[in-house]
């Protein structure tokens, strides 16, 4: 397995840590926070300086700076469907087949409480979701700074292709339609891991 240099537990990075993410020397990443262009903190009585990670996010953006550094490691994939043994069975055969990192959840609620502790690379996501649909968990994780990488892929075994198109325009990032083969799965997770 690769070295993970994005420590995805964190909220603040050092500056050799967002080094290791830019691929640039860690007296440049100092550079970039002295000159104000990256923002960020000085510990108090000490001259080390901590970069939030929305803001490396937000400067990655804006300087056009590759996010592979982001998305090293094994891929972590959280499936959100109301009917556990679809989503057992779902973490099960993934677990088997590929080196995928794999955590479910049953309800709108559980899925904002994983999707705080687990940053997600790839969020599988059941659209008829009972109490809050799938459209609201998608807006909350647009919405959410930390979450800015998580794609979110919409399962559903009724849904129009009009239907298909409004998700996809209010943040979904593709539509796989049920029954699915586990290599569609697999395949839909790779090609949305790959786009960030």
């Amino acid at each position: 397995m690769r070295e993970q240099p994005f420590p995805t537990d964190k909220d603040v990075l050092t500056t050799g840590e967002v080094a290791k993410i830019c691929n640039v020397a860690s007296r440049t990443v100092s550079k970039w926070f002295d000159s104000g262009q990256l923002k960020g903190y000085r510990i108090p009585g000490s001259k080390d300086r901590r970069i939030p990670v929305s803001n490396l996010l937000a400067f990655m953006r804006k300087h056009n700076i590759p996010m592979d550094g982001l998305m090293s490691g094994a891929p972590r994939v959280l499936v959100v469907d109301p009917d556990r043994e679809v989503s057992e069975t779902l973490r099960r055969v993934l677990a088997e087949q590929t080196n995928y990192d794999v955590r479910i959840a049953s309800t709108t609620f559980a899925a904002g409480v994983e999707c705080e502790r687990f940053r997600p690379h790839v969020m599988l996501l059941d659209v008829h979701m009972a109490e809050g649909d799938g459209a609201t968990l998608c807006t909350m994780v647009r919405g959410s700074e930390d979450l800015q990488l998580t794609r979110i892929i919409g399962m559903s075994g009724k849904v129009t292709d009009g239907q298909a198109t409004q998700l996809l325009s209010k943040g979904f990032d593709s539509i796989l339609r049920k029954p699915f083969s586990v290599r569609q799965v697999i395949e839909a997770i790779e090609g949305a891991h790959a786009v960030v």
